[in-house]
């Protein structure tokens, strides 16, 4: 088939663009045949670009050479059209798309290029036609013309532009830190880069910029901001990615009250880029009060808290049930599920996964029957309607547990039960696929440390650069109980999702070396791994703090996606592959030999 140039011919219109008011316009549009359907003399083709679609009509009857020509095209064809802009008859027209009250009647034809037939066809709902996410991912440039995906993508852009045009009318600078960089403490997770120049050295893609931002604020640049691609070399989910894009940014003499206030800026412009409205600001809550009220530091706040009804009971009753009477009596409520039948009971026994020591009543009937008086005041703490289910979650009369290890366990009863019955409570309605209910809460004054028990010592909870709390501090918490030790840290949830996570950091050289002690990582081995940046804290470091959000998760709950591969253009695979370019692959021995490395075969 002959293929024709585009030379000078410029495009007057996009494909999505015209309207009745440009009836009768001479016009060029250029695009990709998204269908033709043939009707004798009459011949129809739907042309697609980026912005939509416009109906292009080829009449043997005004010019047969072109509707000869216009017959041999076939889906995904390249082509240049020119024509008249032509009004609809009414019974004609298609109120399903912008462009259905025209049609171009073509005068000339450019094919530009010709097109294999494609694995699936960018017109079809990738959902309930292309059920294979691999051929999707293989064929990523087939994948990115279907609408939906276009759409994602330009939501995308329109989301990081409100950031960037927010951030930077509050006096941000967007300045780009270093992608070779050396490798963290975290190093288990680095993605190395050997260096030709230094044989045996390697650099180390940075799974954050962490440092390089707080030597920013050392600087005296007062605010940054960044766009910034990281790399993490873990296990994925749907929501992680091996290479993914973080909002990050840092300033300096912030209280937590002022980075809050430019995370929901920036997040108002944002949702409002998405034709949503945000309500700000935020409610706040500390992890403390997140573990006991919903068992989680990640609270869904569209569903109940848990209620503590312990003191319903009597002592006595709580011997008779064999439940602990030193624990919380945890009230897990999901609301309109009604009454539940004997199979539905059974079926909730495989919901969470026991836990020692830890067990559930689900029955509040038959327990009304001999406490009816208990039952009575287990709904009033709870507010319980009459259509509500309760679930108590209790200790064994023998547990050895925390209180905080039963609110967790009660937390996943929450959310599992509310993942089964959603169709019912209704907690997670959705208008088409997109969330219509953002609750978004921040979780403050989270544990400084957690203890490793393989490792028997205590890591940061956080990172090792978040300032604890100065009370805590005074109070000698450091060496005399780290476990008690509350961090200046704080995360952004939106309905159960970590969205954000910050903290004030720390900025005197002193309280960095009394962490690093706490943490075991004794002065050599902190100067080894820190000192640049040691070295930095002694040269009138001004307090300082800041956060980082994952933009692809932000705009996959924004387009109402269930994985990250929805708003990425060219994602990895769960096992962090590359389909279509087919990568990571092996290498020469020449380029290893020149890299100085050798490999050890598993």
């Amino acid at each position: 088939m002959k293929l024709d140039f585009l030379g000078n011919l410029r495009r007057t219109h996009t494909c999505g663009e015209l309207r009745a008011a440009n009836d009768g316009q001479q016009v060029i549009l250029m695009g990709w045949v998204n269908r033709r359907r043939d009707l004798g003399s009459l011949i129809f083709v739907d042309l697609r670009d980026r912005t939509g679609f416009t109906q292009v009509v080829f009449n043997a009857e005004q010019n047969k050479s072109l509707h000869a020509k216009a017959s041999d095209l076939r889906s995904e064809f390249v082509v240049a059209v020119k024509g008249a802009v032509k009004k609809r008859d009414g019974n004609t027209i298609n109120k399903n798309v912008p462009t259905g009250e025209i049609e171009v009647v073509a005068s000339e034809l450019l094919l530009l290029n010709e097109s294999k037939t494609p694995p699936f066809s960018p017109s079809d709902d990738a959902n309930s036609t292309v059920s294979n996410e691999e051929t999707r991912l293989k064929y990523r440039y087939i994948d990115l013309r279907r609408p939906q995906m276009q759409a994602n993508i330009e939501l995308r852009h329109k989301v990081a532009l409100a950031i960037r045009n927010d951030l930077s009318q509050r006096g941000f600078f967007e300045i780009e830190t270093p992608f070779m960089t050396r490798s963290t403490p975290e190093g288990a997770r680095d993605y190395l880069v050997p260096s030709r120049v230094h044989p045996g050295q390697f650099y180390a893609l940075p799974q954050s910029p962490q440092l390089f931002k707080q030597i920013l604020m050392i600087s005296g640049f007062d605010k940054y901001f960044q766009i910034v691609r990281c790399f993490r070399d873990e296990d994925l989910r749907a929501d992680r990615q091996p290479e993914f894009t973080q909002i990050d940014l840092e300033m300096t003499f912030p209280q937590q009250d002022r980075v809050f206030e430019v995370v929901e800026g920036f997040l108002t412009a944002a949702f409002k880029a998405a034709g949503h409205e945000l309500k700000t600001p935020f409610p706040r809550m500390t992890y403390d009060e997140a573990i006991a009220q919903y068992g989680s530091d990640k609270p869904d706040l569209r569903l109940p808290a848990m209620t503590d009804v312990r003191e319903a009971f009597t002592p006595d009753q709580l011997a008779t049930l064999q439940i602990n009477p030193s624990l919380p009596v945890v009230c897990v409520r999901t609301p309109k599920v009604g009454e539940l039948s004997r199979k539905e009971r059974d079926d909730l026994k495989t919901l969470v996964a026991a836990k020692a020591g830890i067990k559930t009543i689900d029955d509040l009937k038959r327990l009304e029957k001999s406490f009816p008086d208990t039952v009575s005041k287990v709904r009033e703490k709870c507010g319980a309607q009459a259509d509500d289910f309760l679930l108590l979650v209790v200790g064994a009369a023998d547990a050895n547990i925390k209180p905080a290890a039963l609110s967790s366990a009660a937390g996943s009863w929450r959310l599992a039960l509310a993942q089964k019955f959603a169709d019912k409570h209704k907690a997670f309605e959705r208008t088409g696929k997109v969330d219509t209910d953002y609750r978004w809460l921040w979780v403050t004054d989270f544990p400084m440390f957690e203890y490793d028990d393989e490792s028997k010592r205590w890591v940061a909870a956080h990172h090792p650069f978040t300032s604890p709390h100065e009370k805590d501090l005074i109070a000698g918490r450091l060496e005399s109980d780290p476990g008690a030790v509350r961090a200046l840290a704080y995360d952004a949830v939106l309905n159960g999702i970590e969205m954000a996570s910050g903290s004030i950091r720390i900025h005197q050289q002193e309280i960095q070396r009394q962490i690093f002690k706490a943490m075991g990582i004794e002065r050599e081995e902190a100067q080894q791994r820190f000192g640049f940046f040691l070295d930095a804290l002694e040269y009138g470091t001004p307090p300082h703090g800041g956060i980082a959000m994952g933009l692809d998760r932000l705009v996959m709950v924004l387009a109402g996606g269930e994985s990250l591969r929805e708003v990425i253009p060219f994602p990895k695979t769960a096992q962090a592959k590359d389909l279509m370019v087919d990568a990571p692959t092996p290498v020469s021995d020449e380029q290893l030999q020149q890299l100085g490395i050798s490999l050890k075969r598993k």
